[in-house]
């Protein structure tokens, strides 16, 4: 059977990955790295890997797993170096097994280098056939990066030289860092669709070295200070001595097209994205969901984990108290199961189960992230009636998902989703419950406070950047 997500998170939502680089003078950096990436962890759990560049050379240690089983100790005491990149994955374009794992390295003509890469390039086809490279599907973005850049680099051009040709002809969603001898860059794509951010070790005044990351608790958890995110575009040359700056890339508009899902479910509830503290935004989702209409309920509830924020804000702005319906079991980990749709939906029961005392005899308002094929959520809506529920009314703190993302979330077709082909009402049919209400997009951007910045293309069908076909009904994933 093939690898898959846990029986719960196999319905849900996944981002591709999370990156680290860190330049720490006088140190193993591995071990800060291996805090930073455990810290992102939630990004990705199929594979981790780590560079390290020691004596002007770069190790690589890679594998499929999570952070903690990958880096013993053993594996920590081999990566030497005050310069690491570090990756954490979850699959998207490419195969899921070991040799899609990152970073990635080339060596050519006496330069090597090492890539690791969070997003989905969209015109992975179209580059490999421009450099005459066979492109299959156990060729990651990243291995594709890696290769263009190794023909440049074979022509004489400097990494960060290489790096401006290749980058210039990709299109689609790229935070990625890569490690050379002396030095690590940074780079984001001109629309910003996959967070970075900067941080500095030590104190501005005493500076120990410097530190790129998916998200600001990266930071946190090796005691970096946060300076700024990355700008679209930018590339950023991490070394012994500080931090340049160039704008490496025109970026795509005056704004950023940051997933605004990162806000939704993504990111970790105490990260910082665009100014913005992800928790806080979650609970004002919640709280604006509630002003769309009444629901006499007993209990409001949340979905572990990213529900229970909106869920106590729903309860603050309505009224009704909040109270928890579920225990998660944080102990599972990834399984080899059916991907079948029927297995996967009965086993929710192994993910997360009801507080029975909690929930018998009361109206429930249950307060999730997003619905996507709907299967996990009908059999949620069927457990909790098992164990008593009265009634149970679904509030989502995201729209409908109706369209698949090409930048790095990894979506069904259009065909498997929910809410492409039905409407509120079908739905609220199709999962069994009582009533079911989305956040409005309007109330969803007033909550993040981002009026006119993130992209929401999974909601409304605005690309803003090309994708790889044409989307119609059976519209989806290449």
């Amino acid at each position: 059977m093939p690898l898959d997500t846990d029986p719960f998170d196999a319905e849900r939502l996944h981002e591709a990955c999370g990156v680290v680089g860190i330049v720490a003078p006088g140190t193993d950096a591995a071990y800060q790295c291996y805090d930073a990436l455990y810290a992102l962890q939630h990004r990705g759990q199929e594979s981790a890997g780590m560079a390290t560049c020691h004596d002007h050379r770069i190790t690589v240690v890679k594998d499929n797993g999570l952070v903690s089983h990958v880096f013993a100790d053993a594996a920590l005491r081999a990566l030497a170096g005050a310069h690491v990149i570090g990756h954490t994955r979850y699959s998207t374009s490419g195969s899921a097994n070991w040799t899609a794992a990152q970073p990635v390295f080339r060596s050519v003509d006496g330069a090597m280098f090492a890539i690791a890469h969070n997003g989905n390039l969209t015109n992975t086809v179209t580059l490999a056939q421009e450099a005459g490279i066979e492109f299959t599907t156990m060729l990651s973005d990243s291995d594709l990066v890696a290769e263009l850049l190794a023909h440049a680099v074979d022509r004489g051009k400097s990494v960060a030289e290489a790096l401006g040709e290749v980058l210039a002809r990709a299109e689609g969603a790229f935070s990625m860092v890569i490690l050379e001898p002396g030095k690590i860059h940074a780079v984001r794509d001109p629309h910003g669709f996959r967070p970075l951010c900067l941080g500095q070790l030590g104190t501005r005044d005493e500076p120990e070295g410097w530190v790129v990351a998916s998200e600001t608790p990266a930071l946190d958890v090796i005691g970096a200070t946060f300076l700024r995110e990355i700008l679209p575009g930018e590339m950023v040359t991490l070394s012994d001595i500080g931090v340049t700056s160039v704008q490496l890339l025109e970026p795509a508009s005056d704004k950023q097209d940051l997933c605004i899902f990162e806000f939704v479910y993504f990111a970790r509830p105490d990260s910082y994205l665009m100014g913005h503290q992800v928790h806080t935004t979650r609970r004002r989702m919640g709280e604006l969901l509630a002003g769309q209409g009444h629901v006499e309920a007993d209990l409001v509830m949340g979905v572990p984990d990213s529900g229970v924020p909106a869920a106590e804000g729903f309860a603050k702005a309505s009224g009704i108290p909040f109270g928890y319906g579920l225990v998660k079991n944080r102990y599972i980990g990834r399984t080899f199961i059916s991907p079948d749709q029927v297995k996967r939906a009965a086993n929710v029961r192994r993910k997360l189960n009801p507080l029975r005392e909690n929930i018998e005899g009361q109206r429930l308002v249950v307060v999730d992230d997003s619905i996507v094929r709907g299967t996990t959520t009908r059999a949620l809506v069927r457990m909790l009636r098992d164990a008593g529920a009265a009634e149970v009314h679904l509030r989502i703190s995201s729209p409908p998902f109706m369209w698949p993302c090409y930048f790095g979330i990894d979506t069904p077709t259009r065909d498997d989703l929910l809410a492409a082909h039905r409407s509120v009402a079908e739905m609220n049919d199709f999962i069994g419950s009582d009533s079911l209400e989305f956040i409005t997009l309007e109330n969803l951007r007033a909550a993040i406070g981002l009026s006119g910045e993130c992209c929401d293309a999974c909601l409304t069908g605005n690309y803003p950047a090309p994708v790889p076909v044409t989307i119609g009904a059976a519209g989806g994933r290449w």
